[in-house]
């Protein structure tokens, strides 16, 4: 599929609206900014309560406007987490491949994505810090074996350097639309 980042589109085929979540630092803030071609910022002030932006693409002749919603990782915002996660329709769960806690704590996180739902959610894992890969303390196969174990596509990136990031995004967008030809009414959020 060669997909297109067009500026703006009208009456997308898919509109859809997907969070990231994750512990605190592992760099969710900075995947989406590295995303939206904002570049990248070695200080990121913590996410308070959430965030979005919206993304366009054309894939395949469909066009997809993705509403990315960026969460704060700290535990004091945990009870605002299912406001944000109404009518979501995928999570991007994001740990940082330098710190195992982080990497842990996905299980955690993917509880509350599915107590949090309103709809069905698609997941998706993704390693960030790719660029500090001396560092590594969770190895690419552990990430991969635990995404197969709940049914989620994994993915590793590095917001530093940009890496992997455009394929995360292109990745959800055409799983989306994929999930739409049998589920139209539960993938579009309301207008």
């Amino acid at each position: 599929m060669s997909p297109a980042f067009p500026s703006q589109i009208t009456k997308p085929d898919l509109r859809a609206k997907i969070i990231f979540v994750g512990r605190s630092g592992v760099g969710k803030t900075s995947i989406i900014l590295r995303h939206d071609g904002q570049g990248f910022y070695s200080k990121v002030s913590p996410t308070l309560g959430a965030s979005f932006i919206s993304s366009f693409l054309v894939l395949d002749g469909k066009s997809v406007e993705l509403q990315i919603w960026d969460t704060a990782g700290q535990e004091r915002y945990a009870s605002m987490l299912p406001m944000y996660l109404r009518n979501a329709v995928a999570a991007v769960i994001v740990y940082d491949i330098t710190d195992r806690e982080s990497f842990q704590e996905i299980k955690k996180w993917v509880n509350e994505v599915k107590r949090g739902s309103t709809v069905p959610v698609s997941l998706f894992v993704v390693g960030n810090k790719l660029d500090l890969e001396n560092a590594r303390a969770v190895q690419c196969h552990e990430g991969a074996q635990y995404a197969e174990q709940i049914g989620a596509a994994f993915h590793e990136t590095s917001a530093m350097n940009g890496e992997g990031i455009r394929k995360v995004i292109i990745a959800v967008a055409e799983h989306l639309l994929e999930r739409q030809n049998g589920e139209r009414n539960e993938l579009t959020m309301p207008t």
